[in-house]
């Protein structure tokens, strides 16, 4: 069982962060035999003697085998990942590898399904990442020691679904893990000030967007060239793959041809283009149609069930230099009666701004990592800081262009609407953090006693020299 000595609020902080924040190779977010340090820029795999090994399994849980190799692996991509690996030991590695397999192991029994077009739909975009950040497909095999690229997904494939599996265990060990008003202000007082953490400054931003408008005449030019395109390769005169690398403005996809893997139950596409892929039989290529990111056409090459194979090309049509000054005009207007007081930002923002994300709610900015309105100065998105870092509080910025990841331009306000000073935590002022803090250290305490639990029933065994180490969890059931 994982011991619960956490005698300062500090402590509870870092095993939080630990269990529930760290992203490793497995995709799972329980990591407690990891301990973060200071990064360094090369991985080296510390061996837990200075014996050379022939690759082989160390270790088995109920019908799951762990090999050497599964630990280099897992420092690669810890390191691929931005964290931290200097002082991560190997017998740490396999304390986490012994806990993802023993949720998954565990997850096979308790009927958690994960199909194989669910873990396909993820596959392709991973892929894509893994093969931009090294650079090449030959390389990505080359780090990760596979002879092709076959064999290479092959193994993805097995990776994400012990992932889907080992979290949707996670999930369920702690879904109804709740905790009481009178449990966080328990919580809270339990605590010296002297250990109570400092939290940084905080902002709450809202902002206020206006899109410059498309002509008819540039947004028919779109459509004609992507008629072009359909008409040249459905005569025989180029093909989709190579208009889709010359041409298209979608950068995850434009080196692949277009290439994309799509389920039926995907929630990561938009409706439109969801609904024209899954229109379409093997072969057929679809008119021009539009969604909010421009103008799209589709090839359908393979149906497999509930997952489509298809290529696309987008297209954006050009902002006219008319356009972006109607826009600048417009959201200038905005801006000065925000600051002669004819309307509060909010108003304004349910009113004038485009956004529809933040139109409802009067403008206000949701921080992605928390999900409530205030962003941590120090962890925020760099180009917003520069944007927000010298307002005051109610203070309203000139108009800023921003330029969003496909190249499309538009005009933007932006107002601090709070600032929240570095302090000592104070349970009143931050409740919602204490709350998330007092609900973490009681998961911890049920994934610790469902641990221990399962351990005590299910088939483990370590091999060879990885039997002297130390363990947080009783793996060896000594």
């Amino acid at each position: 069982m994982m011991p619960l000595k956490m005698r300062s609020m500090k402590s509870i902080i870092k095993n939080a962060c630990l269990i529930f924040g760290f992203a490793a190779f497995f995709n799972a977010a329980n990591a407690q035999e990891i301990i973060q340090n200071d990064t360094v820029k090369k991985v080296v795999p510390k061996p837990v003697s200075q014996k050379q090994k022939i690759d082989g399994v160390i270790a088995v849980v109920g019908d799951y085998v762990i090999l050497d190799s599964d630990i280099d692996i897992a420092y690669i991509e810890i390191a691929n990942q931005g964290n931290p690996t200097k002082d991560i030991t190997r017998c740490q590695l396999l304390g986490k590898l012994l806990e993802d397999k023993l949720y998954a192991h565990q997850a096979v029994q308790d009927s958690i399904v994960v199909t194989d077009a669910e873990i396909n739909s993820m596959m392709e975009e991973r892929i894509d990442a893994f093969v931009e950040r090294a650079g090449s497909m030959e390389k990505l095999l080359k780090i990760y020691n596979r002879p092709n690229e076959e064999e290479f997904r092959t193994y993805f494939f097995d990776i994400l679904k012990m992932g889907k599996l080992t979290s949707g265990m996670r999930n369920k060990i702690i879904e109804n893990v709740e905790i009481t008003p009178e449990e966080v202000r328990t919580f809270f007082k339990k605590f010296p000030k002297e250990d109570l953490p400092q939290i940084g400054a905080e902002i709450e931003v809202s902002q206020i967007v206006v899109n410059p408008v498309v002509t008819k005449e540039e947004r028919q030019k779109v459509i004609d060239k992507l008629n072009e395109f359909r008409n040249d390769v459905m005569s025989g005169n180029g093909s989709f793959f190579s208009k889709a690398v010359l041409y298209s403005k979608d950068e995850g996809t434009k080196s692949n041809g277009g290439f994309m893997r799509v389920n039926r139950k995907s929630n990561m596409l938009v409706k439109e283009f969801k609904e024209r892929a899954f229109s379409l039989e093997e072969g057929q290529i679809s008119e021009p149609f539009e969604t909010e990111y421009g103008w799209h056409i589709i090839l359908v090459e393979k149906i497999r069930g509930q997952d489509v194979d298809l290529r696309h090309i987008l297209l954006i049509p050009k902002i006219s230099e008319e356009a972006m000054q109607e826009a600048k005009d417009k959201i200038v207007g905005v801006r000065n009666k925000i600051v002669n007081g004819d309307i509060s930002f909010a108003e304004a923002a349910r009113n004038s701004s485009d956004e529809k994300e933040t139109r409802a709610n009067g403008g206000v900015l949701i921080n992605p990592q928390s999900l409530d309105p205030r962003f941590d100065l120090t962890k925020m998105d760099p180009s917003l800081y520069v944007q927000v870092s010298d307002l005051g509080e109610g203070q309203v910025s000139q108009p800023i262009v921003d330029e969003d990841r496909i190249g499309r331009k538009t005009y933007k306000l932006i107002t601090v609407t709070k600032r929240y000073d570095a302090h000592t935590a104070d349970y009143a002022q931050d409740y919602l953090k204490i709350k998330d803090l007092a609900l973490k250290e009681k998961q911890i305490k049920a994934i610790s006693k469902w641990t221990e639990e399962k351990i005590k029933e299910t088939y483990i065994k370590i091999n060879g020299e990885y039997r002297d180490c130390t363990f947080v969890n009783n793996w060896l059931k000594k």
